[in-house]
């Protein structure tokens, strides 16, 4: 077994690769960029080599700096990770011609599947299904409107060499089809040093399902079963789960089967992925083979009990496959969600800056039945930088059922809190409540369809109503015995606004009482019932009030106001006061603020690059035309005007470094 490993990436799957190898008794080196000086990883390693400075094309993506790496700490095999140069055959077979071994399959096998043009001319020629579409290189931005109009609208623009959602776009015109096949181009150059880019079409209400295949160097090949990614945004996968709730058994075992063929094809010898588009009628389109470890692999690692990482790295030393087809079955259900660095209440723009406080769930088994598990590269205090994807970490929950998992990860959400930067929390804990995600009735097109106008959190429900009285009243009681000045009053009025709104919002009476065992009960006026709050766990200063009311535990996220607390009960967040009647009343009588006119600005959405500014002053703008364009962590993002009007100033050019809501186009 090899003896010295080298990680060529960064992040959380760096700090992954690292727990398997020690797991192993392999040593491990670790590169890494001056971004990433002070991360995770490089504190884990045995051995870390600094590469050049913070973009990835000056370090990560420098197969010359991973090779001087390898010689100068005497590495023996080098794990790419995902991303990167992961799916690179000329990097893969220089490091065969150099001696190095490439914990990945054989560059060949990535040359015929990794390229995604060559990938489906194969599959087609191997009687697999595919999608319709053009696999030939296309030149012009004229080019591409004309076969998109012989193939028919929608259309996806899609990079040859992309991966994690980068390089796509989906065009309903022909305006889309010029705009978005500049932008992917651009993309594509900047994050894989490729423009190839193909189009194909989009088909209506698909399922995104992909499958786990595993081989070694002699010919053996298994399926780990499948992964159901249809929770995305902008192609990016979001939420995923293993197995699929659309599958059946025997459909399974037709398309494991299926991609185990297709890997055989190509003599793959690792841990790759065969993607498919499905429809709702469980018809199977091949989409894509990622020759690589996908990014979501842990939910297939958690319903199996394999190490994927492992497996390569065994693969790569040239060991048999140790079980076969028959000897794996699935045993569960488990989902992960990707935690980003980044606002859902702003169009989930990418958040960069320092993680003031990162609390992490309890990792394995918990008294309810769920296990957790949460694959994170950074610690409390790391910056989350604007050079790399805005990955926070990846939280898992195992259950016996779908259910159970889905609860489990609606709790691992409640007891994950961020501060310092946006995240995705209460977004990803909104789709755990939503009736339709727990159907299993989801699409590609969940997210657009759920939240057409963006998310805005959510409504609370009656038992996330009663969290809020309950957990406002409860700290009310907590701060004023600590500050040594309760009031010994038992009668409160609870008001719940949404937001951070000044009027009264909703009123609650309660009066409150103890009993033997120090719970706190509330009496509801009016409403004929009780609420029993114990086990509490709080005290002035913590962000998260932990207790169990009405027999079920939960996590609320808290923060002290001028007058009152703002709270968060997964996707409902809310201003909530504890006041006397006589104060309450006042509170009717206070008007809403009224927000600032900023409809004539045109702001940075995010922390970034300028690329483009292509408008200038007087010039009359229509609406839905482009004003800025700004590269952030491997995205370009187009702003584009909200109403007609003339340009009456321009704050910014290409190439500025811009902050988020910095004004860069103003209209008259």
């Amino acid at each position: 077994m090899f003896s010295k490993i080298l990680i060529a990436n960064r992040g959380e799957i760096a700090v992954r690769i690292i727990k398997t190898c020690r797991r192993m008794g392999i040593k491990t080196v670790q590169v890494y960029s001056e971004a990433d000086a002070g991360s995770l990883a490089v504190e884990m390693a045995d051995e870390a080599v600094l590469i050049g400075p913070a973009p990835a094309a000056q370090s990560y993506l420098l197969a010359d700096k991973i090779v001087e790496a390898v010689r100068a700490t005497g590495a023996e095999a080098v794990h790419p990770g995902f991303g990167f140069l992961s799916e690179n055959a000329g990097f893969a077979r220089r490091l065969r011609d150099e001696g190095i071994a490439f914990i990945g399959p054989n560059p060949e096998a990535i040359e015929a599947m990794g390229d995604k043009i060559s990938s489906k001319k194969l599959a087609a020629e191997a009687g697999v299904s595919t999608v319709p579409g053009h696999m030939g290189l296309i030149e012009t931005t004229e080019e591409a409107v004309k076969i998109a109009n012989e193939i028919g609208y929608p259309i996806m623009i899609k990079a040859s060499a992309g991966g994690g959602g980068k390089g796509i776009r989906v065009a309903h015109s022909d305006a889309d089809m010029a705009e978005g096949f500049a932008a992917v181009k651009a993309e594509a150059l900047n994050a894989f040093g490729d423009d190839r880019v193909f189009l194909e079409k989009f088909i209506i209400d698909p399922r995104h399902i992909e499958i786990q295949v595993l081989g070694d160097k002699h010919g053996h090949g298994v399926h780990l079963f499948e992964r159901e990614c249809s929770i995305q945004r902008r192609n990016q996968k979001v939420i995923e789960e293993a197995p699929s709730p659309l599958l059946d058994p025997e459909t399974r075992a037709a398309r494991g089967a299926h991609a185990v063929a297709l890997a055989r094809a190509v003599n793959y010898d690792s841990a790759g992925t065969v993607e498919f588009v499905a429809g709702q009628d469980k018809s199977f389109f091949f989409l894509e083979m990622n020759t690589r470890l996908q990014v979501e692999h842990p939910v297939t690692e958690l319903i199996t009990g394999f190490d994927l990482v492992e497996q390569m790295i065994r693969s790569a030393w040239g060991e048999k496959l140790a079980f076969e087809q028959k000897d794996l079955a699935i045993n569960g259900w488990a989902i992960e969600s990707r935690i980003y660095a980044e606002d859902p209440y702003r169009g989930f723009l990418p958040s960069i800056g320092r993680l003031v406080r990162y609390e992490q769930p309890e990792e394995g088994p918990h008294a309810d039945g769920y296990v957790v598990r949460n694959d994170s590269g950074v610690r409390e205090g790391d910056e989350i930088s604007m050079f790399y994807d805005p990955m926070i970490a990846k939280l898992c929950a195992w259950g016996e059922t779908r259910d159970a998992a889905i609860d489990g990860m609606a709790r691992a959400l409640e007891d994950t809190h961020i501060h310092g930067v946006g995240h995705n929390i209460p977004f990803l804990a909104a789709v755990m409540d939503q009736p339709r995600f727990r159907s299993g009735n989801i699409s590609t097109s969940y997210i657009k369809d759920e939240f057409p106008d963006g998310f805005h959190g959510l409504a609370p429900d009656r038992r996330q109503t009663d969290i809020l009285i309950a957990t406002a009243a409860a700290m009310n009681e907590i701060a004023a015995e600590a500050s040594g000045d309760p009031s010994g009053r038992t009668d409160w009025i609870v008001l719940i606004s949404a937001g951070a709104a000044l009027g009264a919002g909703d009123a609650h009476g309660v009066s409150l009482s103890y009993d033997d065992d120090e719970a706190l009960t509330l009496d509801l006026a009016g409403e004929d019932r009780t609420l029993q709050l114990s086990d509490i766990d709080w005290r002035p200063g913590l962000a998260q009030f932990r207790a169990v009311l009405d027999g079920i535990p939960f996590t609320a996220e808290v923060a002290p106001v001028a007058d009152g607390f703002v709270i968060r009960t997964r996707a409902a967040k809310a201003r909530v006061r504890v006041l006397s009647p006589a104060v309450a009343a006042l509170y009717a009588r206070l008007p809403d603020k009224v927000a600032a006119d900023t409809s004539k600005l045109i702001a940075s959405p995010m922390p970034g690059l300028v690329v483009a500014i292509p408008v200038t002053v007087g010039q009359e703008v229509k609406t839905g035309e482009t004003v800025a364009i700004i590269e952030a962590m491997k995205m370009q993002n187009i702003l584009k005007a909200e109403r007609d009007g003339v340009v009456k100033a321009v704050s910014a050019a290409a190439g500025d470094p811009v902050a988020a809501d910095d004004v860069l186009v103003e209209f008259e």
